[in-house]
């Protein structure tokens, strides 16, 4: 994560984990979720915390699901079902659930199938926000397995190259391969210039926004660093910000995240839905076992070797080092399971009025 998202020292309050999961799960609990599904959500904002993914995490994520579940808007029993499936692939009615627990149960139904058939594909409807991407793309790398998981939707906050309207959510897409010594590679980017979360994020510790992350009411870029607008006005870019900087590949992207897992899916593209209810989501998950196509020992080897050959780059002038996608985030579990997760000042101040606005009993610190 870059450095001007990260909590200033000055407001840091560490956190053990251990206490963070259960004060999250003690909140859902109260929402209404059973204990396996509330402990399964937490368990997906404490990894993503753990990875340093904050934008992810309990720091912007609970607040929102909180509103929406006293809202309504989100269902925490959901009647998970099947709407169509064959021995690889299956639909999935997500039932107003939120992502955290219903996409865990559709990678798994993908892995099954592909410990049967060397592939499983689930795209799921009609569900919620499902956090940190990676958590779920994860999922099947125990399985030696590649996983593939993308989301796109609702709500709106991204043009296309040359558009004055937002026609896609941050529609971000994870790839993990399992290595053998090395970190697995865990690929998880928004096909935005920058995560929608990161805004928040950026919002809270006051950091400006760079050229070409977002446009002005009408669509134009903002071609200069700027304090971040007021939500309303303003709209994200698709990666690359620019046509000359290659916006029409994050463009291309965001438009496969929303075909493959919105247009699938039968739920039709995001900008077709009705505006309510907000945060209606569809997602995309593919399970792909190695066995099916080559000796797994050989992979896991070769994937070590491709890996090492990455971060042992000559780095350029200015630089410590050449790092692969999901290495600084292996390195950061170790570190936070050690000293604790540094949340904002603010973030512990909502959890502690939280606490007594819903009647719990935990302790963080």
């Amino acid at each position: 994560m870059l450095e001007r998202f990260l909590v200033p020292e000055a407001d840091r309050v560490y956190i053990q984990h251990d206490k963070m999961h259960a004060a999250t799960k003690a909140i859902f609990t109260k929402m209404g979720l059973s204990d396996s599904d509330a402990t399964l959500s937490a368990d997906v904002l404490m990894t993503s915390d753990l990875r340093g993914c904050e934008s992810h995490g309990v720091s912007n994520m609970l607040v929102n699901y909180v509103e929406r579940y006293s809202q309504g808007n989100m269902n925490p029993r959901p009647n998970i079902r099947v709407t169509r499936e064959t021995d690889t692939t299956a639909n999935v009615d997500g039932d107003r659930g939120l992502g955290l627990h219903v996409l865990p149960k559709a990678m798994e139904m993908a892995i099954e199938k592909a410990k049967k058939h060397g592939t499983g594909t689930v795209v799921v409807h009609n569900s919620r926000h499902i956090g940190m991407l990676a958590y779920h793309a994860m999922m099947p790398l125990k399985h030696d397995m590649i996983g593939w998981c993308m989301t796109s939707g609702n709500p709106l906050n991204a043009v296309p190259t040359f558009g004055a309207e937002a026609r896609f959510a941050t529609n971000p897409w994870a790839w993990a391969v399992p290595a053998d010594k090395e970190a697995p590679f865990v690929f998880d980017v928004a096909t935005t210039q920058v995560a929608g979360n990161k805004l928040r994020l950026a919002d809270r510790v006051g950091a400006p926004m760079e050229p070409g992350w977002i446009t002005r009411p009408d669509g134009s870029p903002v071609m200069e660093e700027t304090p971040l607008p007021p939500r309303g006005q303003y709209m994200m870019l698709p990666f690359g910000g620019t046509r000359e900087q290659g916006s029409h590949k994050g463009y291309g992207f965001a438009a496969v995240a929303e075909i493959m897992s919105s247009v699938l899916s039968g739920a039709g593209a995001g900008f077709l839905m009705p505006p309510s209810p907000p945060e209606l989501l569809n997602h995309f998950v593919q399970a792909i076992s190695i066995d099916a196509f080559m000796d797994v020992a050989k992979f896991k080897k070769d994937m070590d070797d491709f890996l090492r050959g990455l971060r042992e780059t000559k780095p350029a002038p200015g630089h410590d080092r050449v790092v692969y996608a999901g290495l600084p985030e292996a390195e950061e579990v170790e570190i936070r399971q050690r000293d604790g997760i540094p949340y904002h000042r603010k973030v512990v101040e909502w959890f502690e009025s939280i606490r007594g606005e819903l009647d719990l009993d935990f302790e963080l610190r």
